[in-house]
């Protein structure tokens, strides 16, 4: 079993900057890629931006240079910094982390989500 839980959503103001964490645990030999998406009512899910496991990374244009994708391999942890947040950002936050298993192939578990609201 394995368990991916979003966190750092909150509410900020225009401008301003949070950091989400994407944790992964359970039974796993690895942390492969990840990626962060987000849902804002009434929309589809967005992607955002994904870091694979030998540290390259891909933004959306829409969060390119204000969103900064990072990991902890030691903590089976990616985060999300986010800067220069805007109303338009407001959304939840979900994490797709895909982990490596002996035998079995490489699978993507989805998180919760978090939610980030941004106020003018």
């Amino acid at each position: 079993q394995v368990n991916v839980v979003e966190s750092g959503g909150g509410l900020v103001q225009a401008g301003g900057s949070l950091r989400l964490s994407c944790v992964a645990s359970g039974n796993f030999w690895s942390l492969g890629s990840v990626s962060w998406h987000r849902q804002a009512p009434g929309n589809q899910r967005e992607y955002l931006a994904t870091l694979n496991s030998q540290g390259v990374t891909n933004y959306a244009d829409s969060v390119r240079g204000r969103f900064t994708i990072s990991r902890d391999n030691a903590k089976n942890t990616v985060y999300l910094q986010m800067n220069s947040l805007k109303t338009e950002d407001t959304a939840v936050y979900y994490c797709n982390a895909h982990v490596v298993r002996v035998g079995r192939p490489v699978t993507g578990y989805w998180g919760q989500g978090t939610q980030v609201t941004v106020t003018s």
